[in-house]
């Protein structure tokens, strides 16, 4: 099976970490929940997963912690983030989360939602990185505020893969940003925008192909990325 690029990799991780890097618990706001390490949100995950992820790495009271926190997203995670800030996650535990543990998980969630055999490793990684920020379902949310539709762009993206159409997956990444638009969530927007070049890079790069001498790196896709953001908003 192809498997996300080193770059799609990099670039993910630079979307879900300060710099420096914080080892305590944030909320980014929004529908998201505490977070910790990198991206790691514990509202989203199941008191086995967090258990199996951070097992060996934390101490148990800690993981009990951290597991108390499944489901507390939005204000809620918010105040719970104030309470929490004795909990001390290290970037060596966070890289073998994120590496060792969440990127494979999420390449095969990634696999199994969209059709990816054709796919180059950039492609492949910028809906591995799209998954990580989004999840990879299918079904819109009802439970407010979602906006209507807001996984419209999810099944498109699908449909088109199943047809064949690769080149129409950049558009329909960028026309997710119509859900943040004056939410006060600029860096999704920005992350929209890095998907949809990276996935485009890999189109034209090609499945086994060695890229090209002068390819651009995450750093070049970030300024990129931020030059366009005022005029990919609508």
């Amino acid at each position: 099976m192809n498997q996300p690029s080193e770059k799609s990799i990099a670039l993910t991780e630079s979307f879900e970490v300060d710099d420096p890097y914080n080892p305590r618990l944030t909320w980014p706001g929004g529908a998201s929940g505490p977070t910790g390490g990198i991206g790691y949100d514990f509202a989203y995950e199941t008191v086995t997963q967090i258990g199996k992820d951070w097992g060996g790495l934390l101490d148990t009271g800690t993981i009990v912690r951290l597991q108390s926190l499944v489901g507390r997203s939005g204000a809620q995670a918010a105040r719970l983030v104030e309470a929490s800030q004795d909990i001390i996650i290290s970037k060596a535990a966070a890289d073998v989360v994120f590496r060792q543990k969440n990127i494979p998980r999420y390449t095969d969630m990634t696999t199994a939602a969209f059709h990816c055999d054709d796919l180059s490793a950039d492609s492949l990684g910028a809906l591995v990185m799209l998954c990580f920020n989004r999840g990879a379902g299918m079904i819109d949310s009802r439970s407010p505020p979602a906006p209507p539709q807001n996984r419209l762009e999810m099944r498109q993206i699908r449909d088109a893969l199943l047809a064949g159409r690769q080149e129409d997956v950049p558009d329909l990444i960028r026309a997710m940003k119509r859900l943040w638009v004056g939410q006060g969530l600029d860096g999704l927007i920005r992350r929209r925008e890095a998907e949809a070049q990276l996935f485009e890079q890999g189109l034209s790069i090609g499945v086994g192909s060695v890229p090209p001498p002068h390819e651009m790196t995450a750093d070049d896709l970030m300024d990129a990325e931020l030059k366009n953001l005022n005029g990919d908003q609508t």
